[in-house]
């Protein structure tokens, strides 16, 4: 069926994409066992106003305003 041909094609790309993802050690490392200070620098792209204010104002008042 079509529903099972995407769904292979989806899982297929998946599988894919995580295997590039982690193409080294180095990266493999890094991806895990990021520093405390990396962690809040995601947590506030992540969330839109954070990341639109510490644009304005710089990412340490930006994260504080909503995270401290």
């Amino acid at each position: 069926s079509l529903l099972a041909d995407i769904k292979i094609k989806k899982e297929v790309a998946n599988a894919f994409v995580k295997r590039k993802k982690r193409s080294s050690p180095y990266e493999w490392y890094f991806e895990y066992y990021k520093s405390p200070l990396e962690q809040m620098h995601e947590r506030c792209e992540n969330y839109p106003p954070c990341d639109y204010l510490s644009d304005q104002v710089g990412f340490a008042l930006a994260y504080n305003r909503f995270f401290g």
